[in-house]
This record gives structure tokens, C-alpha cells and sequence, in this order.
């Protein structure tokens, strides 16, 4: 039997604005597909059957614009793009956590027990449990872990969840300063006050406004351009002197724990391991990636896909001379989707970069 439309898992009804609010909710404007740029074309037998628009920004390592595409000035929800530098902001909170911790932190992973078994023991050494966790109930994402989960006879919780090794680390903070712990997703509680301190100083803008992530927790929006500006400087921290110890342990615990940030096989995870870039997907066809000296570059994708994202910023960082190229290349066989048909999954199309990229990777 089907739920009425609308209804929630369970029976609950979903938040709703009232209809006399709508008129007075933020008008920001975001990028339009005329002032977006096709990133790259997925064909069929010689056709185009799909096009992503969208925009990409690369920022060598002073963090200044080497080339753009679309509209990265726009604002966008970098989503789990920011992940690091919330992660950044509950170690200056005095998170006690270790390592691989700080990893999961950072990432969105695929909820398989061994994400799970590290953000249990996290809290546990909080002196707390999985219903401190303010992110929904999941289950594994990857087929084979939701087998194992199910055989042993667990439902959904929040340690699947994605986010819930951020939301760990939030708790772990809270429990360092003594703030309250019902209410740290809400945006005025003095954790969340600090992470915003942090997206501020890294990215060199503060967020245009907070939404709610899918997590629960503030989600801020802003420019491509300061994500990228960001997230090369979290990358920095490991070649710079003068970096950020908090920012220096959230990099490279993610080099170290790759599997943490994302899942074993997963595409991000395979771009940490391999190449040794900091590498970090958003909901909604948004990317991260940098290298260790900060040069970045960043995409996002207008209809929230992340097929082509992968393929779009490791060739910016490839052009620029960031990547060798030999490596980049054997990483992209492995994480950028082929296009197949049949039980045999004959290739029958291609994922490729679009003229106005390609054009662009020329003259880096």
C-alpha cells in the first residue's frame, strides 16, 4: 500500500513553507543555463544523448583564478564539498578525535561497517551512542555492505548515514567545550558560530546565507570560486610552513584514511590513494579537488549530476602540470563511468569532455 503523496517514511509529513512565505524567501540567484558551459557530452553510438552544463573554476596555489568556465562566481551549495573545513573548525573546538576519525569527519562515506564500527567507537569514547547523532537513519549505500547489514539483522541508523562522522566530530567538540549537545545542527549554536568563522578565513568571503543540509546540519552557500579558494588551502597546509596544524591533520588524515572519506573502489577515495590530491564530492554535482602546493580547481554541475566531474577537474589540474599525466590517466579508466549496453556491458558510447574544455585544457 502506498503512502499519500507527501508523506515521509513512517507516516511522518515532511517540513512545508507556508504559501504567505514564499514570497519573502531569498531571492540569491544562481547560474542560469545561459550563463553556464557545456562540461562534457555522453554519446551513444557516434550521437549526443546527454550534455552537462554547468561551471569549473581552477585556482593556482596563491589561490588566484587560472581559468573558468560557466558562471564560478555564482553562488552554489558546496554541500559535502565543505566537510573538511568543518572538520577544521570542531579540531579548533578541541575534538579529540583520532585520525582515521578526523577522516570520516571530512567525508561522505558509504555507510559499510567499517564506517559505522569507527564512528561508534568515536562517540563511545564521548560516553556516547548512535542516538546522539542528529543525521538521519540510513543504510549502506554499496549493495554488498547493505547484504551484510541486513544478514545481521540491523535496520537503518545514523552511523550509515553519510555524514555521520561529521556529525561524530561536532558531538566531540560540543563535549570539549561544554556546549549543549540537543542543538548542535542548529546555525546559532557556538559550534556551528565557529564553522562559519572558519569557511570565512579559508575561502576569503563569508557565506552569502545558510540553508539546511541533507544532514541536518547549516548548509552555506557561496561562490564556486571560494570553495576552490578553500579547499586549496586545506590542501596547502601540507607544503606550508606557516598552514594551520588543525589543517594540516584534516589533509593529510585524509590521505592516510582515503577509505574513510569515501568507501574502498569509490571515486574519491581512488583520487587520494593514487594520485595524492585531496578530493571531495558534494550532493548536487559538486567537486573539490587540490593538490598539495593548493592549486585547485572545483565543478559544478546545473543538473546536480556528478558524472562528469571527476573527468572535468582532474583534467584542469592535469593541463595545469599538477597531475602527471600517465597517472591521471589510469585513474580516470578506473572512476569515470563507462557508458555500456548488454549483460556483458559492451561499451556503446563514450563519457568525454566538451570542445569548450578541451579548448580551454590548450592554452593551460
Amino acid at each position: 500500500m502506498h503512502a499519500p503523496p507527501g508523506t515521509l517514511r513512517g507516516g511522518a509529513q515532511p517540513h512545508r513553507v507556508p504559501a504567505d512565505r514564499l514570497g519573502t524567501m531569498s531571492t540569491v540567484q544562481t547560474a542560469s543555463p545561459a550563463a553556464s558551459a557545456e562540461l562534457a557530452l555522453v554519446t551513444r553510438a557516434g550521437v549526443v544523448e546527454s550534455r552537462h552544463l554547468g561551471s569549473a573554476v581552477l585556482l593556482g596555489p596563491d589561490g588566484s583564478v587560472v581559468t573558468s568556465l560557466g558562471s564560478p562566481e555564482s553562488i552554489i551549495f558546496p554541500r559535502s564539498s565543505l566537510k573538511p573545513l568543518q572538520a577544521i573548525a570542531s579540531l579548533r573546538a578541541g575534538a579529540l578525535i583520532s585520525p582515521e576519525a578526523v577522516a570520516l569527519a571530512c567525508g561522505s562515506h558509504i555507510g559499510s561497517r567499517r564506517h559505522q564500527e569507527l564512528a561508534s567507537r568515536t562517540l563511545a569514547k564521548e560516553g556516547l551512542d548512535q542516538s546522539a547523532l542528529k543525521c538521519p537513519a540510513a543504510l549502506p549505500s554499496r549493495s554488498a555492505d547493505l547484504r551484510i547489514h541486513i544478514e545481521a539483522g540491523k535496520a537503518e541508523t545514523p552511523l550509515a548515514f553519510n555524514c555521520s562522522g561529521k556529525h561524530t566530530a561536532f558531538l566531540a567538540a560540543c563535549r570539549t567545550q561544554g556546549y549543549r549537545l540537543a542543538t548542535y545542527t542548529d546555525p546559532q549554536h557556538p559550534l556551528q558560530q565557529r564553522v562559519t568563522e572558519v569557511y570565512q578565513e579559508y575561502t576569503g568571503e563569508a557565506p552569502t546565507l545558510h540553508g539546511v543540509d541533507g544532514c541536518g546540519a547549516p548548509a552555506a552557500a557561496m561562490p564556486l570560486t571560494a570553495l576552490a579558494r578553500g579547499f586549496g588551502k586545506v590542501a596547502s597546509a601540507l607544503s606550508r610552513r606557516d598552514a594551520e596544524v588543525h589543517a594540516f591533520t584534516v589533509a593529510q588524515a585524509m590521505l592516510d584514511y582515503p577509505w574513510a572519506v569515501h568507501g574502498q573502489g569509490q571515486a574519491d577515495t581512488v583520487v587520494m590513494e593514487e594520485l595524492g590530491l585531496l578530493a571531495k564530492s558534494g550532493a548536487e554535482g559538486v567537486l573539490a579537488v587540490a593538490a598539495p602546493d593548493g592549486t585547485a580547481a572545483a565543478v559544478k554541475t546545473l543538473d546536480g549530476s556528478g558524472r562528469a566531474n571527476h573527468l572535468v577537474a582532474l583534467s584542469l589540474l592535469g593541463a595545469h602540470g599538477a597531475v602527471d599525466l600517465d597517472r591521471l590517466e589510469a585513474v580516470l579508466k578506473k572512476i569515470v563511468p563507462p557508458i555500456t549496453g548488454g549483460a556483458e556491458n559492451t561499451v556503446a558510447g563514450s563519457l568525454r569532455l566538451s570542445d569548450g574544455v578541451t579548448a580551454a585544457l590548450r592554452h593551460l
